[in-house]
């Protein structure tokens, strides 16, 4: 993920960060919840912005920019699987028509992820140029 030390200590401070942030809004009723989340929403976003200064550390991309289109296809179709399997749940009070509509989720959901994304990606790939 990080291509260099600093890059991934902003990173693991982003992760801690987020782990503080979700433990704040779960305990957000008490004091000490209260300032979970502020501490974690201040330090998110202060890894964020140090995320943001050494990106001109990384140099030039592997890989050239490929169409866009794809792209948005391939991560439409996987969410439209989640959707597909949460809103499955409402659409039928029996157990066998909810199964069959989380099979059917999760298998437009993997079309999405195997099939669709990876032909966006190896278009421009570099070991095809």
């Amino acid at each position: 993920m990080a291509a260099n030390k600093s890059q991934g200590s902003y990173y693991t401070l982003f992760l801690v960060a987020a782990t503080v942030l979700c433990a704040g809004i779960y305990e957000f009723s008490s004091g000490f919840g209260k300032l979970l989340l502020l501490v974690g929403a201040v330090v998110l976003v202060g890894s964020l912005f140090g995320m943001m200064s050494v990106k001109s550390q990384e140099g030039k991309t592997a890989t050239p920019v490929s169409a866009m289109s794809m792209k948005l296809l391939g991560a439409a179709a996987a969410c439209l699987g989640w959707v597909i399997t949460l809103f499955g749940m409402h659409v039928t009070p029996s157990t066998g028509g909810r199964i069959v509509l989380a099979l059917v989720g999760i298998a437009v959901s993997l079309f999405g992820i195997i099939v669709i994304l990876p032909a966006a990606f190896n278009k421009n790939a570099v070991w095809k140029s």
